[in-house]
């Protein structure tokens, strides 16, 4: 353990410290605006009363710090440290779900909507988050009756001879085709983001002044169709709930349940509740310390960042904070901990929701436990099977052949352990000899037992099965399991009137007949989901190999497209995918590709995207 004596040297200036055990392994890195002050508080003579800041300090042997003119920059440094290292007592930020986005470019021509997963920095608009694509592809849905903007890419859509399917539903104004003006398409577009932003109020006050000025002009028919946009707009605002006044703003609560810290954001976009997203982590530091973490690292992520931050209880400093996310966004962020009214009400409701999602994962880990307690009597395991893996082998008649590792860790998926292989060694179609070498080569000489699953599932019966246990057995691997998945079979017999399906069965080594689990039970459910994700992985990996070795060879058969070429668009694009992706401008920005050659390979590639449509006579603003 450090003594307090050696921390003499650290100076009075902001600054981010390391802390490292006896092996020079990091466990904690913070950030201070005075070094020695903040080092000196875990010393305090009466020690502190956290029970796991004493633990942690038990295991300190060394504490260095690098210094910094500001307490902004010390921010900035110790969100990448934290990255970088991933010290034990910071806390690693993942949640459950994969959230999206909207994204609306309002630089182009024509602005279009479209569903991403991360938010950069690129002067577009961003709208949402989503818990789903589901979700976003309904809000798009629902947006397109009220603002029929453009669905596709400009350059998809004028391929066609006429409008799309779309037009006729009056759900696109068909700018592609000239049936709409910029200026009444962007007017479109800008109603399009105020509703997503919840700015009602501004819409309706600027379509009303249309309709007006539409009217004075005795264009009659564009001033019924302000008309009826405002009254479609209007009944779908009765519908929200608003929650607050104001813009946009995130709204953070957090329980504490031992060493858990449980943290709930409310979405709150133009004074409407529109999502929430909650994060669960063991953070053994003070509560307003992870708050202060927890921002850094959230907001630094690619993620919409409001004008207005609402927390439950102050963190220190937080003006470098907000100094920060202000230069991120662009524009002014406060972070605020309100007293009374509306939106303590909010923080109340956020911290409800955090002590609900950690009720979720207790009670969702006690389940869980239960599972894997079954299967370790039903398949008379050794230890519980915290940890599982399953292999699979997609090909062709051993042709692309590829094998699928998938991990689950307490029957959740561990995909930061996926592993995707290409057989090098089987020619022919050969699956036993393909799971061999996938097998061999996932527990090669010098792979660590510590990086062992307790139990390996293969999607097969007795011969799959008894493949794993040889290689196990070849590699002396002896500390894991083994068991085969194999699926139900169709029984008819032929006088039969109606088609029986068999149970699924698990082979086990060294016995004849197979463990019969209850079928839709939890865990079987729980190994066909395994089984199931290691097959769609492979099945995944070998078509995009197949489209890549198609889209090769179509390559290959256009004239002008030598070895050279290939080799620099795929330098100038990074894959294939993004070449049969590209506009005709930019193949012809590809160094060594001149006009014609991109014109030749553009039809190529795109000759059987054309289509055609019937007309519609869809009512533009023009």
């Amino acid at each position: 353990m450090i003594e307090i004596d050696s921390i003499g040297h650290f100076p009075s200036s902001p600054g981010v410290y390391i802390m490292k055990d006896a092996e020079a392994a990091v466990l904690y890195v913070g950030k201070a605006r005075d070094l020695r002050k903040r080092i000196r508080s875990y010393f305090a003579a009466s020690g502190d009363s956290r029970y796991q800041i004493r633990f942690l300090m038990a295991r300190v042997t060394d504490i260095q710090f690098i210094v910094t003119d500001t307490e902004k920059e010390a921010l900035i440094l110790e969100n990448t440290l934290i990255k970088k290292y991933r010290p034990k007592y910071n806390f690693n930020l993942r949640d459950d779900k994969t959230y999206f986005s909207l994204r609306m470019d309002m630089s182009s021509d024509f602005p279009r909507l479209s569903i991403i997963r991360k938010v950069t920095r690129d002067g577009a608009r961003y709208f949402g988050p989503y818990s789903s694509a589901s979700d976003a592809r309904a809000v798009l849905k629902h947006l397109y009756k009220l603002f029929p903007l453009r669905h596709y890419p400009m350059e998809t859509c004028r391929r066609r001879n006429r409008p799309c399917l779309f037009y006729q539903l009056r759900q696109c104004s068909a700018p592609c085709h000239g049936k709409i003006s910029r200026e009444d398409y962007m007017a479109l577009a800008e109603g399009a983001a105020l509703f997503l932003e919840g700015k009602n109020r501004e819409i309706l006050k600027i379509f009303r002044e249309r309709m007006s000025a539409a009217a004075a002009a005795e264009e009659y028919e564009k001033a019924a169709r302000f008309r009826d946009l405002i009254r479609s707009i209007e009944v779908t605002v009765e519908k929200q709930k608003v929650v607050a006044q104001g813009g946009d703003s995130d709204v953070i609560g957090f329980y504490r349940e031992g060493e858990q810290l449980h943290i709930a954001l409310l979405f709150l976009r133009g004074g409407t509740l529109t999502g929430s997203r909650n994060y669960s982590f063991s953070w053994e530091m003070d509560d307003r310390e992870g708050i202060a973490s927890f921002l850094n690292e959230y907001y630094n992520q690619e993620v919409f960042i409001p004008s207005e931050i609402v927390l439950p209880i102050a963190i220190a400093d937080p003006l470098p904070q907000e100094e920060l996310l202000s230069e991120l966004r662009g524009r002014r962020v406060s972070i605020t901990v309100p007293q009374r009214g509306n939106k303590l009400e909010l923080v109340r409701l956020a911290i409800k929701n955090a002590e609900t999602a950690a009720a979720e994962r207790k009670k969702a880990a006690e389940s869980g436990e239960a599972i894997l307690q079954t299967l370790k009597e039903r398949l008379h395991l050794h230890k519980l099977p915290r940890r599982i893996e399953c292999y699979d082998i997609s090909n062709i008649q051993g042709q692309m052949a590829v094998g699928s590792k998938v991990a689950f860790v307490d029957g959740k998926a561990d995909k930061a352990h996926y592993r995707r292989y290409r057989i090098k060694g089987v020619s022919q179609s050969d699956d036993f000899a393909m799971m061999r070498e996938l097998l061999s080569r996932r527990f090669k000489p010098g792979t660590a037992p510590d990086d062992y699953p307790d139990l390996i599932i293969v999607d097969g019966g007795i011969g799959q099965l008894n493949v794993l246990t040889h290689v196990l057995g070849d590699l002396q691997i002896a500390d894991v399991e083994a068991a085969g998945l194999a699926k139900s079979r169709v029984d008819r017999e032929m006088d039969a009137a109606e088609i029986s399906r068999s149970d699924e069965r698990v082979f086990l080594p060294n016995r004849k007949n197979p463990v019969v689990l209850r079928q839709n039970s939890a865990p079987l459910l729980l190994l066909a989901r395994i089984r199931d994700e290691a097959h769609r992985f492979a099945v995944t990996y070998h078509k995009k190999l197949r489209g890549n070795k198609l889209l090769a060879s179509q390559l290959e058969a256009i004239p002008g497209i030598g070895i050279k070429r290939r080799k620099e668009l795929l330098r100038h694009f990074g894959s294939l995918k993004k070449i049969s992706e590209a506009t005709l401008e930019e193949l012809r920005q590809v160094q060594g590709i001149s006009a014609t050659v991109a014109e030749s390979l553009w039809k190529h590639l795109h000759e059987n995207g054309k289509g055609d449509t019937n007309a519609s006579p869809f009512v533009n603003f023009e």
